[in-house]
């Protein structure tokens, strides 16, 4: 029996695996002196209140002062949130994450003002003070974007009213949280090893990728029977919700809970219906690689707990984290010098917290501030899947570098629906990549093994997640009792049209709804397949050497929040309010699919 390696703890790590934060601030001390002046200015900023409707040089003060606030509050947050994270048991770092997000509320109640004082000016005011203050100008988006939902915006008192009760509409959802999180209790099973485990969320995820179908189909059937006994809550937490979604579109003047929640990032409702539209049209594709995940795991039967360990081995390829470096940079080259210039940044500046440490925030994540570097959180293991989650969060970084640096501070920034595109991008470009290099059969065949299940997981799964969320919100709304026995039906029945022929109907399965967060996030999960779809045209353009593609790709990164999401994308030469995008994101998924089918066929002989 190996003797098991022991973590190190933080100050263990040598700091060339760490990230740098002394370039944001000297020292905890010099920390402490920016947060005691930012809290004067939130006491300060409130003396703006009042003052919107006395000509376009107060108006820009009170602009500037806001942001100003809102910018350095940015780089205190970051830095004590990044403190913590490397080591969440260091209780001087617990200390100064609470406090940052004590002056986070206190700011966010301090400016709370300005948004309604923004509608109380009319159009015709607005128009004036833009035509006589050029210094405005810049912010004439940003103000465009608080003023487009004016018609959909109730007077201050009702709006104070809907937010003062807003606790209360959010109850069902916070006990789909408690209920979900902290008191469910899910039972122990055997693992490969015969060792009792106990499910939870997160070990789920783990056996549901164990090469041991004993051990899938046990944490899949005893997990649901939890699941199954508390049905009848669960449905009513998320009929409560949903018809809060509905309630407050309705109020608002919107047609549909859909209609005001995408309209926040102006995104028309036609991008959902298409995504829909194409994805159904293309369910054939998903049935062909589900045949195939049956036939090669040589079973009669094919269940939903066999959905998602690997078909195709070990990886038979892993990196060190210095080789991981080096395999980056060659194989995002396509992105060209400019974008590598950046990646070298990244590695030589110390942007990225590499090693696993005691008390250190688990998983990996892209973060920071306009002020700051966009930093990264890996918890390293030699592997392909690493390497993956490496050039996924450069992806985030980079694009965050480019809107920074390219963006004044108000649009410095870029919305959930442009977030997953950059990553994603880099993602499909290493794919090729490994593709074009890796000659060896078993890891060609990994690797698309690899590409068609992150596919499946995001499009054609969030499609299906997109899908439902909108029938439970259309039936509510026509007044049809969203019982648990009525959200089976229709989930067991989508669940079945979406896999097809070749997966049993497992009853278990109509019970995902249950545990499924998402749905109480009001439209969000479409981003996850719309994003991806993109990202997979984006690459293949790229990767293609297609005319102008490289620089429209690089505009898109330097944007920002200076325009709208869709209109953005129209820039990086992917128009997202046509099907077009999603269908060659289909070729590509289509393209690798009958690579991996024909090298099976050679593996076999």
């Amino acid at each position: 029996m190996s003797e098991s390696k022991k973590l190190p703890k933080r100050n263990e790590v040598p700091s060339e695996w760490t990230w740098d934060l002394e370039v944001v601030f000297k020292s905890d001390d010099d920390f402490t002196l920016s947060y005691k002046e930012l809290e004067t200015k939130v006491k300060t900023v409130v003396s703006y209140k009042g003052t919107l409707n006395e000509g376009s040089k107060s108006f820009l003060k009170a602009i500037q002062a806001i942001l100003d606030l809102s910018n350095q509050l940015e780089t205190i947050y970051v830095y004590a949130q990044l403190k913590n994270d490397q080591d969440t048991t260091n209780s001087t770092y617990q200390g100064m994450y609470e406090q940052a997000t004590k002056l986070a509320t206190q700011a966010s109640e301090a400016i709370s003002w300005f948004e309604p004082e923004v509608l109380e000016l009319s159009e015709e005011t607005l128009a004036r003070y833009f035509n006589e203050n050029d210094d405005l100008a810049i912010y004439k988006h940003f103000i465009d974007q608080l003023t487009a939902a004016r018609k959909h915006v109730l007077s201050a008192n009702e709006e104070a009213l809907l937010a003062g009760a807003g606790e209360i509409f959010n109850a069902s959802s916070r006990t789909f949280n408690i209920l979900n999180n902290a008191d469910i209790t899910f039972p122990t099973i055997k693992d490969e090893n015969g060792n009792d485990i106990q499910l939870s969320h997160g070990v789920y995820g783990q056996l549901m990728e164990s090469t041991d179908r004993s051990v899938r189909e046990a944490a899949f059937k005893n997990l649901y029977k939890v699941y199954d006994g508390l049905q009848n809550t669960f449905s009513s937490t998320l009929s409560s919700h949903v018809k809060y979604h509905n309630y407050n579109a309705k109020v608002h003047h919107y047609d549909s809970a859909r209609e005001k929640a995408l309209s926040s990032n102006h995104i028309p409702e036609s991008v959902y219906d298409t995504l829909l539209d194409v994805v159904h049209e293309h369910l054939p594709l998903l049935h062909r690689y589900v045949a195939l995940r049956k036939e090669l795991l040589n079973v009669e039967e094919l269940h939903m707990y066999d959905m998602y360990t690997p078909i195709s081995g070990e990886a038979g390829i892993k990196y060190t984290y210095e080789e991981a470096e080096a395999e980056t940079m060659k194989a995002l080259k396509p992105l060209g010098e400019e974008y590598l210039s950046v990646l070298k940044k990244a590695f030589n500046n110390r942007w990225i917290d590499v090693m696993e440490n005691e008390g250190k925030r688990s998983g990996a994540y892209s973060s920071g501030a306009y002020e700051t570097s966009p930093y990264i959180l890996l918890n390293w293991h030699d592997s392909l899947n690493h390497l993956y989650t490496l050039v996924h969060e450069l992806g985030h970084s980079v694009h965050s570098y480019y809107t920074r640096t390219n963006q004044p501070y108000v649009y410095g920034d870029y919305s959930i629906f442009l977030a997953e595109i950059a990553s994603t991008t880099n993602e499909n470009i290493l794919t090729d990549y490994l593709l074009e290099t890796q000659k060896d059969p078993k890891v060609r065949a990994y690797v698309l093994n690899h590409y068609l299940d992150g596919f499946k997981g995001t499009i054609f799964r969030q499609t299906q997640f997109a899908e439902f969320e909108h029938f439970i919100h259309e039936e509510a709304e026509k007044g049809t009792p969203l019982t648990s026995e009525f959200l089976n039906n229709y989930y067991g029945e989508l669940n079945a049209r979406y896999y097809g022929p070749d997966v049993e109907k497992d009853p278990e399965i109509a019970l995902e709804w249950t545990r499924i967060p998402h749905f109480y996030y009001n439209y969000y999960v479409y981003q996850y397949s719309t994003g991806f779809s993109a990202a997979t045209a984006l690459a293949d353009k790229i990767v293609k050497g297609e005319d102008r593609a490289l620089d429209n790709y690089l505009t898109y990164l330097k944007s920002g929040n200076s325009d709208y999401p869709i209109e953005v994308m129209k820039k990086a030469g992917v128009d997202m309010t046509e099907k077009t995008y999603i269908e060659d994101a289909m070729k590509v998924f289509e393209t690798r699919l009958n690579e991996l089918e024909e090298l099976i066929e050679t593996l076999k002989d």
